[in-house]
């Protein structure tokens, strides 16, 4: 199964969960203050990298960092109508290639990435169907379980990385708290590379544009807390 059938089968169980619990739990506000939403997600890094070995440029030495289409979600906070806070997830993983004068290396690493991304929104309501938004906030990318590639490297460090970004998007209301997304993100990160045992290391601008599709649902918070708090509650005899 390839990612983007992962990414369709995620967005898919992240529907039917929120569907289920809206008909127990929770009621769709347009005006709601919270929206979950299940996203397919394109990581599209635009790669630029200095490569050194021995403390020396390689001159013409570049990288390519894989793009990628995986599953991702969003939680989003509204203070009102106007203003909110979101957090985007995912995790992906990437694979790191040579180009120019090292392209023979093919890969040169590969890496899973945790890239949360934290963006204050302003919301523009015009009270009709569509609902566009621009955000900005930080990115932090936190790179785990590296490999070594064809480099004979004995081991492969990235430094985790915190970057600036900037969001548009575009909520589609499509009734009962139901909407379709399309977002996009641009975040400016650098980070830098090491190839242990070999002497070779690179600074590397990744710069990802993170483009989303998807799925999201709007209601109050009030609506879980509440039904629990009315459960959980004894009455005094």
């Amino acid at each position: 199964m390839n990612r983007f059938a992962i990414g369709a089968f995620a967005l898919l169980a992240v529907v039917a969960f929120v569907g289920g619990a809206s008909k127990s739990v929770m009621a769709g506000d347009e005006h709601g203050n919270f929206m979950i939403r299940g996203l397919v997600t394109g990581v599209l890094p635009d790669t630029d990298a200095t490569v050194f070995a021995g403390g020396a440029r390689i001159p013409g030495a570049n990288a390519n960092v894989s793009d990628e289409v995986i599953p991702a979600t969003t939680l989003t906070y509204f203070f009102n109508d106007n203003l909110a806070v979101e957090l985007f997830c995912c995790f992906a993983k990437h694979e790191i290639n040579g180009t120019g004068a090292i392209a023979g290396l093919g890969e040169i690493a590969d890496t899973w990435i945790f890239p949360p991304a934290l963006t204050a929104q302003y919301h523009f309501n015009s009270g009709g169907r569509f609902k566009p938004y621009v955000g900005a906030g930080l990115q932090y990318i936190a790179f785990f379980d590296e490999g070594v590639g064809r480099t004979g490297a004995t081991s492969v460090d990235i430094d985790d990385a915190v970057g600036f970004t900037l969001q548009a998007g575009l909520d589609i209301s499509m009734g009962n708290g139901w909407y379709l997304n399309a977002d996009v993100k641009k975040t400016w990160l650098d980070t830098e590379i090491s190839w242990n045992g070999t002497g070779v290391r690179a600074d590397a601008d990744l710069d990802p544009w993170i483009v989303s599709a998807g799925f999201g649902y709007r209601f109050n918070l009030s609506d879980i807390f509440g039904h629990s708090a009315q459960t959980a509650s004894i009455p005094m005899k």
